[in-house]
C-alpha cells in the first residue's frame, strides 16, 4: 500500500501549555463519514500543525471529497488501496505524522461524535510529562451518560472490565473510546504490523502500551450522539473480544512476570491456580463418591479439599493486588528522551 499524499506545508509548532512548543498532528480515519468530516476538520484549532485524513478505501471516496471541499493547508490526504479497518488507518496516520516530525499525535473519528475543542485536554498531560497516551472517558460524569443507549452502556462496562484484566491498566475505563493522543516517542515503539486492525484496535493498543511500560491516562469527556450510525455493535463484539482478551492476558503475564521480570507475584499466580484446581477436583470427586454410596463425606476430606481452595484464592488475590499496584507510573517518553540525550552527548 502506497499512500497518496496531498502537498501541504509543515505547520509551525504551536504552544499548548503556555511554555511548551510542540508539533501537534491529528489523524482522522475516514470511512463513510463524508457527511461529517468537513465539519470535524473545521473544528480543529490552530494549535494543530498537520491533519491527516486517511481514506480507508471508503466507498464514498471520502479522500477525494476532502480534496474537493477542504482548503485547509494543514490537511494531507492518505489513501489505502484496500480497506484495513480503523487500526490500519490510524497506523498509516501515525507513520506519516512521525515521519513529518510530530511531537504528539491525536486520533479523532470523522463521524462528528468527538468535540475537537477538547484536543488541548488530551495533549496537555503528555506535554506536561504526566502520560504517554491519553484516551477519552465518557463515564466520568454520571449525569451525562444518561444520553448513552442502555446496550452501549452495558457493553462498555463489560468491555472495560475485560480490558482492565487483559491490559493491566486497572485505572482506566471506556476502552473502546477512540478519542486518543500519543507521544511520538512512544508511538515509535509500537509494533505497527501486529496491532489489531478492526474494532479491537483501541483495546489492543492498551495491551501493547502496557508491554512497553507506557503511562496511560483517562480524559473526561462527553459523548455526542446525533444522526451518525456507529459501525460498532457492542452486543456482538463482547463475545468476539473474549478470546482476544484471554490471548492478550496470557501474553502480558508471560512478558511482564516471567520473560522480563521475576517477582513473588510470578509464583503466587501459578501456585494459587494449582491449589484451587487441586482442591476443587479433589472435593468434587470425593463428594460424588460419597453421594453415590449415600454416605456423608468425612470432615477430614472436606477440610483437605477446602484448605487448598482457600489458600489458592488468597494467593490469587495477592497477585491481583500486586498487578493493580504495578500500573506504569513513569512515562516512557521521558525514559527514551534521557537515553537519546546520552547517546547524542
Amino acid at each position: 500500500m502506497t499512500p497518496i499524499l496531498d502537498p501541504a506545508p509543515v505547520g509551525v509548532p504551536v504552544p499548548i501549555t503556555g511554555n511548551t512548543a510542540a508539533t501537534i498532528a491529528v489523524v482522522i480515519p475516514s470511512y463513510r463519514v463524508t457527511r461529517h468530516i468537513i465539519g470535524v476538520i473545521a473544528g480543529i484549532g490552530p494549535e494543530v500543525a498537520r491533519i491527516y485524513v486517511v481514506d480507508d478505501k471508503c466507498p464514498d471516496a471520502s479522500g477525494a471529497f476532502v480534496r474537493a471541499n477542504c482548503s485547509d493547508p494543514r490537511v494531507t490526504v492518505l489513501e489505502h488501496a484496500e480497506n484495513q479497518g480503523v487500526g490500519g488507518a490510524v497506523m498509516t496516520g501515525y507513520r506519516a505524522a512521525i515521519a513529518d516530525g510530530a511531537s504528539v499525535i491525536v486520533k479523532i473519528d470523522g463521524d462528528g461524535q468527538m468535540d475537537a475543542a477538547l484536543l488541548p485536554d488530551f495533549v496537555a498531560p503528555i506535554l506536561a510529562g504526566e502520560a504517554d497516551y491519553t484516551k477519552g472517558n465518557r463515564f466520568f460524569d454520571l449525569e451525562q451518560i444518561r444520553q448513552m443507549p442502555a446496550m452501549r452502556l452495558f457493553g462498555n462496562a463489560v468491555l472495560s472490565l475485560m480490558t482492565k484484566v487483559s491490559s493491566g491498566y486497572w485505572n482506566l475505563f471506556d476502552p473502546t473510546n477512540g478519542y486518543t493522543a500519543i507521544h511520538a516517542d512512544c508511538a515509535r515503539h509500537l509494533p505497527f504490523d501486529k496491532i489489531s486492525r478492526r474494532y479491537f484496535f483501541e483495546t489492543d493498543m492498551l495491551f501493547r502500551l502496557n508491554t512497553l511500560g507506557a503511562v496511560v491516562a483517562d480524559v473526561p469527556m462527553d459523548a455526542k450522539y446525533g444522526d451518525e450510525v456507529s459501525n460498532l455493535k457492542i452486543s456482538k463484539v463482547v463475545t468476539e473480544f473474549a478470546a482476544k482478551h484471554v490471548r492478550n492476558l496470557g501474553k502480558r503475564l508471560f512478558y511482564n512476570y516471567y520473560l522480563r521480570n521475576m517477582s513473588l507475584a510470578s509464583l503466587e499466580l501459578p501456585l494459587g491456580l494449582l491449589l484451587v484446581a487441586f482442591g476443587a477436583v479433589y472435593g468434587v470427586s470425593h463428594w460424588l463418591d460419597s453421594a453415590s454410596d449415600r454416605i456423608a463425606t468425612p470432615a477430614g476430606t472436606v477440610m483437605l479439599a477446602a484448605l487448598p481452595v482457600i489458600m489458592g484464592v488468597q494467593l490469587i488475590l495477592a497477585f491481583l493486588a500486586y498487578d493493580i499496584a504495578s500500573v506504569p507510573t513513569r512515562p516512557l517518553h521521558k525514559k527514551t528522551l534521557f537515553r537519546r540525550r546520552n547517546e547524542q552527548g
